[in-house]
């Protein structure tokens, strides 16, 4: 009802603005103090050698506390073995069914936050569950060395604590500061998913570098291309200045610009210009004259493969259908129509760039969902 809508709600005003004032107010009208007091811990004090079982003779808290729960007991979990598959033989209720699972690395680059401990929850609920229906269980833990992150932060290390760069070692010897760094951030999140109880196979931890993953890495790339389900091509990248090297997609942060800029470039004293309209030609193959293109980014005309104009701009007219020949690399581009070409921006035309804008997630999912029903229908 209404009314008890309007008196929850009361309720609840009363209750948020005890919460920040410290003070709340009873039905006299007379303010009373709130008192927070912090929740008394207690530990566990019974000496108890690391890995033994916890004496569980002594009397529990009045009220509860982890650390007084908690202690002691993954030590014990880990020299007894019962998270190896291994221990499965041991099992009363052992059934000849096996469940493995591999933890999604975090990236050594920094320590676990909340969304890893939900996924370290449901995770371990799941290893636990099959354990407990006599599952042979194998969940291996490690970490992901985060690539061009790692790098960076490496980078930034040597820079602040001893004036060198990258530059300054050889391979080997930056390798080996990206090592020194994952024994320092890989052993806290060992230790953050021991302190989550994450009943894992330590003896099988892995990490994303180690000699045979990078092996394995390599092998599998050259058994798809010997496949033939992968290859290699020239295609527009996204290279970083400061880096020196190619990064993906997902590195890239994008910024929208309304018209002329000057941005700061690493490896640049003075600002760079970005933002500015381009024009340049195409000229007509088989007939005199050429066609104007206008972009911002003049870098990713090596990418054109065509050029698209609006069917009705009179402009171009009697230039539809025609083709234009590519100055730099001889590519033959045909002139399309398509009334999605905006007849006010710069010359009215549009060079379509396959190899350089990535395409929409949804757009991906739709030419697979086309693929898909055509080999359905063909193989119905």
């Amino acid at each position: 009802s209404l009314r008890h809508r309007a008196e929850k709600e009361r309720r609840r005003r009363e209750k948020e603005r005890a919460i920040l004032t410290h003070c709340g107010t009873d039905t006299g009208g007379e303010e009373r103090g709130v008192r927070w007091r912090e929740k008394e811990k207690v530990a566990y004090t019974i000496p108890t050698p690391p890995g033994s079982k916890k004496d569980t003779s002594a009397p529990l808290p009045s009220a509860y506390s982890p650390q007084y729960v908690e202690a002691c007991w993954y030590q014990w979990w880990e020299k007894e073995g019962f998270f190896t598959p291994e221990y499965h033989s041991r099992l009363p209720q052992a059934v000849e069914h096996t469940f493995s699972l591999c933890i999604p690395p975090p990236n050594v680059t920094g320590s676990l936050h909340l969304g890893h401990a939900l996924t370290v929850a449901i995770e371990d609920a799941l290893t636990r569950w099959r354990r407990m229906q006599g599952y042979r269980v194998l969940w291996v833990p490690g970490c992901d060395h985060a690539g061009i992150a790692t790098q960076a932060v490496v980078e930034r290390r040597l820079l602040r604590e001893r004036g060198l760069r990258r530059q300054d070692l050889s391979r080997q010897q930056f390798l080996e500061e990206v090592w020194d760094w994952k024994k320092e951030k890989g052993d806290e999140i060992y230790l953050q998913l021991r302190r989550l109880g994450a009943s894992l196979d330590w003896s099988r931890a892995c990490f994303t570098m180690d000699p045979g993953f990078s092996a394995a890495v390599s092998e599998a790339f050259v058994r798809l291309f010997e496949a033939g389900l992968i290859y290699r091509s020239e295609r527009l990248v996204n290279w970083s200045c400061a880096l020196t090297s190619a990064i993906s997609d997902i590195e890239v942060d994008s910024v929208q610009l309304s018209g002329r800029t000057l941005l700061s470039v690493p490896g640049y004293e003075d600002k760079v210009e970005f933002g500015t309209m381009v024009t340049f030609a195409y000229p007509l193959e088989g007939q005199d004259g050429e066609i104007a293109v206008s972009t911002t980014r003049p870098e990713t005309m090596l990418g054109d493969v065509a050029i698209v104009v609006h069917p009705d701009d009179p402009r171009y007219q009697s230039l539809q259908g025609s083709v234009c020949c590519h100055p730099f690399t001889g590519r033959l581009l045909p002139i399309l129509t398509d009334p999605i070409v905006d007849t006010q921006l710069g010359t009215g035309t549009d060079p379509p760039l396959p190899l350089s804008l990535p395409l929409p997630l949804s757009f991906i999912l739709f030419l697979f969902l086309c693929l898909f029903l055509s080999l359905a229908v063909q193989f119905w």
